[in-house]
């Protein structure tokens, strides 16, 4: 009982710190808007998003390789994975994957990141309604990760970046993720990311316009993250954190997870947190309920984002199946 009450403590005073460097983060504007590739980087999954995002060392439970494909050696079971976004302002984010290791030290992972907007009103130049536009971004990716020795893994993501944005304008395109993960201990894990190398979408808008058109390419910014997880063996909980650039703006994350009960996880942390960027941070909670089934271990994850310049927050429902 007093190790169980040292967690929540050290749970409820991370979540003190965060709640107010959230708070001196309301009034600030952002300083990357506009850069491609916007919904790519808003994480992947209920359990990432309700922990902050702060994944990137993180190697228990269910791994994301969206964070680091160094992790995908640490996946003990095949995992298949499927999520649905509920969003304000007619946009959705999704996401899929399938995770499994590869005996005896090596993993590879597939996934699916699907994001747009729709019910986008389209009128012509007399203002009258023509027809109802959508548009779709995607990111279709393969990841492989080995771990050469107990403490040390490195991996490779090769993504594939489609976007439909209107008629005649489409972007197929591809980039690449780097990540390294080293167990300084049976506890503390660090990690570091490369992520969006080359990354980019190339457009070409003479199918429209004819010679009137021309042809450009849209980069997304690189991504440079480093992250630090602590997984004590004596109690259940896991506190991560990490620092990352994006382009020329910095910021650091925090997440937390505990376990309350027998298969009953609680989250939260907060996201973007700017430290030479004005940009609003982003708290986040959420819930896990994990049960066995024969030899199959299915789960519910939820997590709940505060979005600033939202009319609401962003609604994460995740299933998960190892088995």
């Amino acid at each position: 009982m007093k190790t169980f009450s040292r967690a929540v403590s050290a749970i409820v005073l991370l979540s003190l710190i965060v709640f107010s460097v959230a708070l001196s983060q309301l009034q600030s504007s952002s300083s990357d808007g506009g850069l491609a590739g916007g919904p790519m980087r808003m994480g992947f999954g209920a359990r990432g998003m309700a922990m902050g995002n702060a994944m990137t060392a993180v190697l228990s439970g269910d791994v994301q390789s969206y964070y680091n494909p160094a992790l995908v050696p640490f996946e003990s079971d095949p995992t298949v994975s499927a999520t649905y976004g509920v969003l304000s302002l007619d946009r959705k984010l999704n996401f899929l994957s399938y995770t499994k290791s590869l005996k005896p030290n090596a993993g590879f992972s597939l996934s699916i990141i699907n994001a747009g907007v729709g019910n986008i009103d389209g009128r012509d130049p007399d203002g009258i309604h023509t027809e109802t536009y959508s548009t779709s971004e995607n990111a279709f990716m393969f990841s492989f990760g080995i771990k050469p020795s107990s403490s040390f893994a490195f991996g490779v993501t090769a993504k594939i970046l489609y976007y439909s944005l209107f008629t005649g304008m489409k972007s197929t395109t591809a980039g690449v993720d780097i990540g390294v993960l080293y167990l300084l201990s049976q506890e503390f894990a660090i990690g570091a990311v490369l992520q969006d190398i080359n990354a980019k979408y190339k457009w070409d808008s003479s199918q429209l316009y004819g010679q009137l058109g021309s042809s450009y390419s849209d980069y997304l910014p690189s991504r440079k993250r480093i992250g630090l997880s602590w997984m004590p063996q004596s109690y259940p909980l896991i506190l991560s954190g990490e620092i990352e650039s994006i382009g020329s703006a910095q910021y650091a994350r925090v997440g937390s997870e505990i376990e309350v009960y027998d298969g009953v996880y609680i989250r939260g942390g907060i996201d973007q947190i700017g430290m030479n960027a004005d940009l609003p941070a982003k708290p986040s909670l959420g819930i896990s309920v994990q049960t066995k089934v024969a030899n199959w271990t299915p789960s519910f994850d939820y997590a709940y984002v505060f979005e600033p310049y939202s009319p609401s927050g962003i609604h994460i429902l995740s299933l998960a199946l190892r088995f």
